[in-house]
């Protein structure tokens, strides 16, 4: 079963190139209300990314989240009926450790603090835990509106909902402690989809769109934003969902992996140089 709501058209404030004001969302979960003055964030250039390796990648697999931990890829996948947390084999896309999702919830982002794992699900409103070495389920959150990508810096969960925010959350009782607006000239970017934190920055697919933004977590403004059309057009993709959808960081080798949903593929790819 895809999404199904109707495609908004983001490809133009995505790739759009003039500079905007900002102001942040105020905290929803407390109702204090929050005020920032405008910052003025240029929109920076579209940039292009090399690709340094091509790898085998499940196409049965639904992709949603995807994070690196531990010398392994661990993978979130989608729809009713198929949707699990997997750990891979980055090399050879095997899949090592498989947990499935009650049939009735559709899968979506993953994220990890220390040893657990937190995966979404769409529209249930139920984000379940495991143990990041076994996968062993160990409880649940709940929280409300959408789950789409969730991501991590360490000390709190960011996630994504279809809409243009970044949602903060408490990584003890999942609590929404926050959100912040993203931006691009002057117009907010909806449907962020995918996340992963890198460097201080939060890496974010916008569905059916083949680009990549970094945006600051702080400010909610994008600072680069990366075409992976090159990349795309190397995959055969089955059918209209089959879109760039993956992001996973390797801190310690400083390696970027990029899938999409259904892809025969696992990229590692390099980005520019910041200027």
């Amino acid at each position: 079963m895809m999404r199904a709501r109707a495609i908004l058209r983001i490809a133009a404030p995505v790739f759009a190139g003039a500079a905007f004001s900002f102001v942040p969302v105020s905290t929803q979960a407390t109702g204090v209300q929050e005020s920032t003055p405008a910052i003025t964030c240029p929109a920076p250039a579209l940039e292009g990314v090399r690709v340094l390796a091509q790898m085998p990648h499940d196409a049965g697999a639904f992709t949603q989240g995807l994070l690196w931990h531990r010398d392994a890829l661990f993978e979130s996948t989608g729809q009713e009926g198929r949707s699990s947390v997997r750990r891979v084999d980055a090399a050879t896309g095997r899949v090592l450790i498989h947990r499935a999702l009650p049939p009735d919830q559709f899968g979506e982002g993953l994220a990890r603090i220390g040893n657990e794992l937190v995966a979404l699900t769409w529209t249930s409103g139920i984000a379940h835990r495991f143990t990041a070495d076994t996968l062993k389920p160990v409880g649940s959150f709940r929280y409300s509106g959408e789950g789409w990508g969730l991501t991590s810096d360490g000390h709190r969960y960011i996630r994504s909902d279809g809409s243009d925010a970044l949602i903060f959350h408490d990584p003890v009782s999942f609590a929404e402690t926050g959100r912040v607006r993203v931006t691009l000239a002057g117009t907010p970017v909806p449907q962020l989809n995918e996340l992963e934190w890198i460097d201080g920055q939060v890496l974010a697919n916008v569905w059916h769109a083949n680009v990549i933004v970094a945006i600051d977590p702080q400010t909610g403004c994008i600072t680069r934003r990366f075409d992976l059309s090159p990349l795309v057009a190397r995959v055969p993709r089955p059918n209209s969902e089959a879109v760039l959808n993956g992001i996973a960081w390797d801190p310690a080798k400083k390696r970027l992996f990029i899938t999409g949903k259904n892809w025969p593929s696992l990229f590692e790819i390099a980005l520019p140089d910041p200027k």
